[in-house]
């Protein structure tokens, strides 16, 4: 190796860095080699020279992997398996000699090849015995005795190995480069999947070795995981993950885990079948630990919780300081995990180490989403910017400043900051916003397409027409609930943090939920006159959806112990008596009440893909299916023999015509509006219906933009730049 390195360098007669050729090969590179770093010694040689070694003797490297990424990653973040785990007759002193040469740190190797020629000719050479390669007193006094003729032959061809290493030290004069250039680039998603975020968590992940990307996707399809291979230009759906969620690599990388209908599952990435692991209701985040213990967050509540792969029950970790712990992610050794600990005030929230016997919480800093890599944390905040910090992961706390890497990624929907995923071998993958200049706002009439004037830039939701149709709501994601006056032309931000603006049927008030904490409905004066009511405190996500016409009912969309996913509920106001629209199982969101008080319209997935039902509002008699081959975000024309509804992002929105008598019967369905485009469409009604209906609401995205991703390679090498040519 060292041979071949100088040759190359000495034909080519200059630093062969100053062209940016990395010299050297990964299963021997030293952690500092592998990192850069420019000043090496004979102590990085000593680690070689360990590596190969520790070959000789096992049979395989110390570190492998199915990329030189991987490897690399492995060498900087990982330790060794010591010699003895695969040849037990290895004597105990040349065990320790090897794994003294291949220390982390340059300063804990032997400081000449000659010092590791000596300890392996000494069989009472020893480690400290608070290194890794230490062994009990029994199989040490077993090997205090001489050698046997195996073990003569390991120490010979050991001390032939460093003979080697001394004489091809003195013409070294090679300081590599990283092996990886620093590399940006756009990923794009399948044209069905209208959106890559989600509730509760990122929904995405990397491979360890970087070599794959898995996230959720949804679309009228449904949602699914899919991944993408680094250097393909397609992604692909992962057969077994319908209704999936928070994706999450086991560490070798082999499997998938996620959430769907209210059980933990687990895929092969070689394919297969997904394969339950347990009843899980509500979870905040998963993160698969190298004891092949999971560990996740239960919603939203915030506990934590441990579980075997292979099932059974889980276990709850103490909770001393009643902290809400969010998206954990396992650190190596499997004691702790990094955590989101949240708060109502997104300013509040703050990473923290908790520590999986004791519950006991370390506070690192501020930040939305934080995980682990190659000795940094890696974190996020609501202002859209990833940072990266030199962590000890033993001591579990920062050992130097946090440095900006990437800013202005986007905001990544309900968790209020970035969404990244990230890889050991160094890669990044982050949500871009689904709109980088923000959504439009526009209201189709006669006159065609007029724009909404918008308080700031960003992502919207939930518009929706006064009951006179003077005043529009909307949700601007990250800033709150706006009133538009279209006579005045003024804007007034009614509700910060607040979502699903619901207007009641006098318009004097609007229902809402809150982006901080999604397991509340309130309510409030729409002139902002009044203070905020709380109208269902759940400890399921919920969300408000449509009053009924004299303002009594409010239908709603939230959770149900025992029941299947999201469920429509009527909330009685004056009460605060709840009834259930129930299908358990299937997922029903978006209850629309018809202006006459008599139906309800809603979308579930009972039949294996959305489509639009309708049923009495006093739950007798049962359901008529509306849309025909799919459907989504139902509207009522205020006669409330029409009901509009879309089919794909793209396509244009349908009107069914209804006969409405005792029953419901669908007459025709037809195109209504064929230059809308890309409607935006979540789980709430993304546009509405002036109360004339001859006006339309619509969300449109700037320039056609699509959901994607930013994937980085080598953010280690970014980060140096960052802080001028050093480690950060």
């Amino acid at each position: 190796d060292f041979g071949i390195a100088l040759a190359v360098s000495q034909a080519s007669d200059q630093r062969l860095t100053e062209t940016g050729l990395s010299i050297g090969t990964p299963h021997y590179m030293s952690p500092e080699q592998a990192m850069g770093d420019r000043q090496l010694g004979p102590r990085s040689d000593v680690y070689s020279l360990g590596a190969m070694l520790y070959e000789m003797i096992a049979g395989h490297p110390p570190y492998d992997g199915g990329t030189a990424q991987a490897i690399v990653a492995k060498v900087i973040t990982s330790r060794a398996a010591p010699l003895r785990e695969s040849r037990d007759t290895v004597p105990m002193h040349v065990e320790a000699a090897v794994a003294k040469a291949l220390h982390k740190s340059p300063a804990d190797r032997f400081a000449s090849a000659a010092d590791f020629a000596k300890a392996l000719a000494d069989p009472g050479f020893r480690l400290p015995m608070t290194a890794r390669a230490t062994v009990d007193a029994a199989a040490v006094a077993a090997m205090a005795g001489m050698p046997s003729r195996r073990s003569t032959v390991v120490v010979a061809a050991a001390a032939a190995v460093v003979a080697l290493g001394v004489g091809l030290y003195a013409g070294r004069i090679l300081a590599p480069e990283p092996s990886v250039p620093v590399t940006h680039f756009r990923v794009e998603v399948p044209e069905n999947v209208v959106s890559v975020s989600g509730c509760c968590g990122p929904q995405q992940a990397m491979s360890p070795d970087g070599e794959w990307l898995v996230y959720r996707g949804s679309g009228f399809d449904g949602d699914m995981l899919y991944r993408r291979r680094r250097g393909l230009l397609e992604s692909e759906p992962i057969p077994g993950t319908e209704a999936a969620r928070g994706p999450f690599f086991s560490p070798d990388g082999l499997w998938v885990g996620f959430w769907a209908n209210g059980r933990l599952r687990k895929v092969p990435m070689g394919g297969g079948p997904a394969v339950p692991i347990a009843e899980m209701p509500n979870p905040a985040g998963a993160s698969w630990g190298d004891d092949d213990v999971i560990v996740f967050s239960e919603y939203p509540r915030g506990t934590l919780h441990t579980l075997a792969t292979s099932g059974g029950t889980p276990k709850e970790v103490p909770n001393p300081s009643g902290g809400a712990y969010y998206l954990p992610a396992v650190l190596p050794g499997g004691g702790a995990v990094l955590a989101r600990e949240r708060s109502n005030a997104p300013e509040d929230e703050r990473a923290v180490v908790v520590d999986l016997e004791t519950g006991e919480p370390t506070v690192l800093g501020y930040a939305t989403h934080v995980a682990y890599a190659s000795g940094h944390l890696i974190l996020s905040g609501a202002d859209g910017t990833i940072l990266v910090q030199p962590f000890d992961v033993r001591a579990r706390k920062t050992t130097g400043p946090a440095v900006a890497v990437l800013a202005d990624i986007g905001l990544a929907g309900p968790s209020r900051g970035g969404e990244f995923a990230v890889s050991l071998e160094g890669s990044i993958a982050y949500q871009t916003s689904s709109n980088d200049g923000g959504d439009d706002l526009v209201i189709l009439g006669s006159g065609g397409a007029v724009p909404v004037p918008l308080p700031q830039k960003g992502n919207l939701e939930g518009p929706s027409f006064s009951p006179d149709g003077r005043r529009i709501a909307m949700e601007v994601q990250g800033s709150g609930i706006w009133i538009w006056d279209r006579d005045q032309e003024t804007h007034e931000l009614l509700v910060p943090d607040g979502r699903v603006p619901v207007w009641s049927p006098d318009g004097r008030r609007i229902a809402f939920g809150l982006q901080a904490d999604q397991t509340r409905v309130l309510w409030t004066p729409a002139d902002g006159s009044g203070p905020f009511e709380v109208l269902i405190d759940s400890v399921y996500a919920v969300a408000p959806a449509s009053f009924s016409p004299d303002g009594s009912v409010l239908a709603f969309v939230g959770g149900l112990e025992g029941a299947f996913g999201g469920n429509v509920g009527f909330l009685t106001v004056a009460t605060g008596d709840i009834r259930w629209l129930i299908e358990r199982d299937a997922n029903e969101v978006q209850p629309i009440i018809s202006p006459d008080g008599r139906w309800v319209a809603y979308v579930s997935d009972r039949s294996g893909e959305q489509e639009v039902y309708v049923r009495a509002f006093d739950g007798s008699g049962g359901r008529t299916q509306v849309s025909g081959e799919g459907g989504n975000s139902p509207r009522w024309h205020p006669r409330g023999d029409v009901i509009y509804y879309a089919t794909e992002p793209n396509a244009p929105v349908m009107a069914a015509t209804l006969s409405v008598g005792d029953g419901v019967r669908v007459l025709s369905r037809e195109p209504a509006f064929s230059g809308v485009q890309d409607l935006n469409l979540t789980h709430e009604v993304n546009w509405d219906i002036g109360p004339d209906g001859t006006e339309f609401l619509f969300i449109e995205l700037s320039g056609g933009a699509r959901p994607g991703f930013g994937w980085v390679l080598n953010w280690p090498e970014l980060a140096r730049q960052m802080v001028g040519g050093r480690s950060p």
